[in-house]
């Protein structure tokens, strides 16, 4: 007999990735996180690596109706943990996700091998980039010289249309 008709079973890669409400308490985040990781050992997955939500600000506004009313919301947690788990189990973990209230938006995603191999730390990322980007502020000329030197460019700009005329 196959080993594939011998009872194996195929596993695939996922990653959730989620926004939480930041109406949600800076103290009761990590609690939702634990939530949402139980759900997917509840329905068989087996948990491998993750990034703790902290909060951030979104690049767009999000509008979700909450409490009786549309609520517009610019910042959220976004954290992420990726999983082993049958494909068909899938569609549990999805209807968990989709009953929890904490959450703003989330993503299942089955990742590629390059993908699996090569997480991407999102905070990580962020704070690196907030860095760099302190570093070519502390670079930039001020807007006293810059107008100073626009003024100078247009002068000479003038100057040689009007010799060009003459």
């Amino acid at each position: 007999m196959p080993a594939a008709e011998a009872g194996d079973v195929e596993i695939s890669s996922y990653e959730l990735a989620f926004h939480v409400l930041p109406t949600v308490a800076e103290g009761e985040v990590p609690a939702v996180f634990q939530t949402l990781k139980d759900i997917i050992t509840k329905a068989g997955g087996e948990l491998s690596i993750e990034e703790a939500p902290a909060r951030f600000d979104l690049a767009y506004e999000i509008v979700q109706y909450l409490e009786g009313r549309n609520r517009k919301f610019t910042s959220a947690y976004f954290g992420w943990v990726r999983f082993t788990i049958e494909p068909a189990k899938i569609e549990f973990i999805l209807e968990d996700l989709a009953g929890a209230k904490e959450l703003l938006r989330h993503m299942v995603i089955k990742l590629t091998k390059n993908e699996e191999a090569h997480p991407f730390y999102f905070h990580e990322a962020l704070e690196e980039l907030k860095s760099e980007t302190i570093e070519v502020d502390a670079e930039v000329t001020p807007k006293k010289e810059v107008a100073q030197a626009d003024d100078s460019k247009t002068e000479a700009k003038e100057t040689e249309v009007e010799e060009e005329a003459k």
